[in-house]
């Protein structure tokens, strides 16, 4: 069965409030998703990493604030 999709779509904003490895963020259609997810250990490490020395309390790159909704 083949199947044809027209699609049109806007987006005013969009807003992404967390991120991860394994994240996946899809706008429109897509035939398949397959999930693949593999951990290495390349450096050798037997122990947990250390906690960092200070703490982040905001973004690493200050980003502006958005710009109000053209009316």
């Amino acid at each position: 069965m083949n199947w044809s999709v027209h699609q049109s779509i806007v987006i005013h904003q969009l807003r992404v409030e967390n991120v991860s490895n394994s994240s996946v963020i899809q706008i429109g259609t897509s035939g398949q998703i397959s999930s693949l997810s593999n951990l290495y250990n390349t450096g050798g490490f037997t122990e947990p990493a250390p906690e960092p020395l200070g703490t982040q309390t905001g973004p690493i790159v200050p980003l502006p604030s958005p710009a109000p909704a053209a009316r």
